[in-house]
């Protein structure tokens, strides 16, 4: 005998549907043609209608029984302007999807200067910074994909909502905004700039020392990487772009694990010492604090977990966080496969004679003239292929909240025009910032330090605040102790980036990319 469909943890509004640009099924007013249509009619003579004494009582326990499922939980009450927006418009995803887009945005070029973290760390401190942050987030991811149906009758599919239903609407706000945009729209200015600058490097490897083409400027490869971003951007919906994440996992695996390959395999620069760089006292200590900031923004990623999640179906005997998870542990193994061997690979290979700029630089600086170009120039293509990709998960939150906003002053879905200008005007926004402010990509201790909360301290407040555990208990005690830690240490991160950037004479040029 086949079993009763399960019932779906999102309910569908009863009324007809409009197709959005993406082909999505959207709901709209109904009608009192479309009521009339939709009326029940009997279709036999032993129907319901015509046992009126018996069908009508029925009818009422069916639909009691319906409201008391969705009082209780069973069944999620969703806003219907949902369907319309690129996180939640298609629910279609799974484990193999989750993994995909953690991969994609939990490994990139954050990964490459970790070596740079080590040079002030040294050896010990370094691999068991790096351990405890790995440990730590991965604990706080945990936490995350669990709250995402915390609340019985509710998804939180965004990091922001979350954020509001555990330090209330304005709070919040204030609280999750900034570092969420920056994790979105920051990442994404940082991306272009590393993606045409690897793209420019690219182009002098293939071409050689004899090329006599004239070639671009820093500022024109910028222009070309954001407009092919742009044209990949136009892909609908978080699902959509599920074959863009793999390519952007398996890049950044590859070109990592090429990355460390190559470097120690190579002859070690005669002068490589493992000594912790040494300043001045206070110097020192700031220096150490902007290199553990460089560690804790190598983990990011966190601010798309529920925003992954929210792309899958979601039952009452299969809810959504189980094959998350499971998607989450895979690519959380992967990362660390690709994080431990770089920061500590090129640690070994170019010790406290690590360039700023991470093992790029170190690679193309040390061993641009004994590494066959063709596997030096495959490395840098990987890096732009895998920037390429990264770019357009970290942005789908921007789109995202463009669309909402739109929708929710029409009441109507994006048209395919509307929803390209918005991609349009967004990937040239993050270009001109990208020029105006093309230190950025340098800045990675400091803006470590001020995303830091995002994954390493809010999730630990949100579990005590969503989920209530008993007060005093261990589990009460070790999130409040984990929470204030992050906070305290996202103060001394950001601390220690602005010192960093004090003593290293950094300049801000601006519009004035090298």
């Amino acid at each position: 005998m086949d079993e009763k469909p399960e019932t779906e943890l999102i309910s569908i509004p009863a009324t007809p549907e409009t197709q959005t640009p993406s082909g999505q099924r959207s709901p709209r007013p109904m009608s009192k043609e479309a009521k009339s249509s939709n009326a029940w009619t009997p279709t036999s003579l032993i129907s319901p209608r015509f046992l009126s004494p018996i069908g009508t009582p029925m009818k009422r326990v069916l639909i009691n029984m319906k409201g008391y499922l969705e009082e209780v939980g069973h069944l999620t009450k969703l806003n219907p302007q949902d369907a319309w927006l690129p996180i939640t418009e298609s629910r279609n995803g799974n484990a193999h999807y989750a993994a995909f887009h953690n991969l994609n945005a939990g490994v990139g070029f954050q990964a490459l200067v970790l070596p740079v973290a080590f040079a002030y760390l040294g050896w010990s401190w370094g691999i068991l910074t790096l351990s405890i942050a790995y440990c730590w987030q991965l604990y706080t991811l945990w936490i995350l994909i669990q709250l995402h149906e915390a609340v019985p009758g509710k998804r939180y599919n965004r990091y922001l909502e979350l954020a509001q239903a555990a330090f209330g609407e304005k709070l919040g706000v204030w609280l999750a905004l900034f570092p969420t945009v920056y994790l979105s729209a920051g990442t994404a200015t940082a991306l272009i700039l590393i993606g045409g600058e690897t793209m420019k490097l690219f182009f002098q490897i293939v071409c050689g020392p004899s090329c006599s083409s004239n070639p671009l400027t820093t500022v024109e490869w910028y222009l070309v990487f954001t407009s092919l971003a742009i044209v990949l951007s136009q892909l609908p919906n978080l699902n959509s772009i599920a074959g863009l994440s793999l390519v952007g996992a398996v890049t950044a695996i590859t070109y990592s694990s090429m990355v460390w390959l190559l470097s120690v395999s190579r002859p070690r620069p005669p002068s490589v010492s493992y000594q912790p760089l040494s300043l001045s006292s206070a110097s020192s200590a700031f220096s150490v604090l902007n290199a553990l900031g460089i560690v804790a923004f190598a983990f990011r990623g966190h601010n798309l977990v529920l925003e992954i999640q929210a792309t899958m179906p979601s039952t009452f005997k299969h809810p959504a966080h189980v094959p998350m998870w499971k998607g989450a542990k895979v690519a959380y193994f992967l990362i660390a496969m690709c994080l431990f061997p770089v920061a500590i690979g090129g640690f070994w290979a170019y010790g406290n004679l690590m360039p700023s700029g991470g093992m790029l630089s170190a690679l193309y600086a040390f061993h641009s003239h004994d590494i066959p170009r063709a596997l030096l120039a495959l490395t840098f293509l990987l890096v732009v292929f895998n920037c390429l990709s990264s770019f357009q998960i970290y942005s789908m939150p921007v789109f995202d909240s463009f669309e909402a906003g739109y929708t929710s002053r029409t009441n109507r879905p994006c048209s395919i025009w509307v929803r390209s200008g918005f991609r349009v005007f967004y990937g040239f926004v993050n270009f001109f910032i990208g020029v105006a402010l093309p230190f950025l990509s340098s800045l990675a201790g400091l803006l470590g330090g001020l995303t830091l909360p995002v994954t390493f301290a809010y999730p630990c407040f949100m579990w005590v605040l969503i989920k209530k555990p008993t007060k005093y208990s261990f589990n009460w005690y070790f999130n409040w102790i984990l929470g204030w830690m992050g906070i305290a240490f996202s103060l001394a991160f950001s601390i220690g980036g602005v010192w960093s950037m004090v003593i290293s004479g950094l300049k801000f040029k601006f519009f004035k990319p090298t």
